[in-house]
């Protein structure tokens, strides 16, 4: 066998990684502005190449719909701190004053239960974007909502919070049928929900053509084969 030979046999093809994004991905790369917006892209690549990525905020979430399942009144929240590593504390001592705080503005716990939600895969531009509520809500009157939780320090900005809410309203007879999308900021306890006055032909419009230069960003930040 020659040496040529023997040479493409053994050569293993890069892999092509397609342009994905979560929602909180997407919609906070919309937040960025100039060269933050690539860096942010080619940190989101690497770490699908690598399959990387945890979630701290996992107990979080549990006990607060422990407490609206089981109507405890904050119980599970006060609670989850003292469950969680010490590296964790602080951050969870941060969120869930004001988880308690969003849980009370649910008013009357029998008035409330957990509504189940699915994940849905959204088209935006070129772009495959992943739409994920934490949780819905169910009221008594008929109301349903689908709840998607903004836990960093600094408040969801406008251009944020208006492309999440826009996603999920875009998905919602697959997320949960006649649903209403609402963001809550849970460090401040405040509930964002759409704006009537925005038009969603505009944000749509807006939206992908964030997702082409967010494509054009994924294919310039490629790992280079080695």
């Amino acid at each position: 066998m020659t040496t040529s030979t023997m040479s493409t046999i053994s050569t293993t093809p890069v892999p092509v990684i397609p342009p994905y994004a979560t929602m909180l991905g997407f919609t906070r790369y919309v937040s960025r502005t100039g060269p933050a917006k690539a860096t942010f892209v080619g940190g989101l690549r690497r770490q699908r190449e690598r399959r990387s990525g945890f979630n701290p905020h996992g107990q979080l979430v549990k006990a607060l719909k422990a407490d609206i399942a089981f109507r405890t009144g904050g119980s599970y929240l006060t609670g989850v701190t003292d469950l969680v590593k010490d590296r964790w504390k602080p951050l969870y001592e941060a969120i869930s004053a004001g988880a308690r705080t969003y849980l009370t503005s649910l008013g009357d716990p029998d008035q409330v239960s957990l509504a189940q939600t699915r994940d849905a895969i959204a088209t935006v531009g070129p772009l495959a974007v992943k739409i994920n509520p934490h949780f819905g809500l169910r009221y008594e009157d008929g109301r349903r909502e689908a709840v998607r939780l903004h836990f960093d320090e600094e408040p969801p900005s406008a251009e944020a919070a208006t492309a999440m809410l826009h996603l999920m309203a875009r998905h919602m007879d697959q997320i949960l049928p006649n649903a209403e999308p609402t963001l809550v900021d849970l460090r401040r306890g405040v509930t964002h929900r759409i704006d009537p006055a925005a038009r969603p032909a505009d944000i749509e419009s807006w939206l992908a053509g964030e997702a082409a230069a967010f494509t054009a960003m994924w294919a310039a930040t490629a790992t280079p084969a080695a």
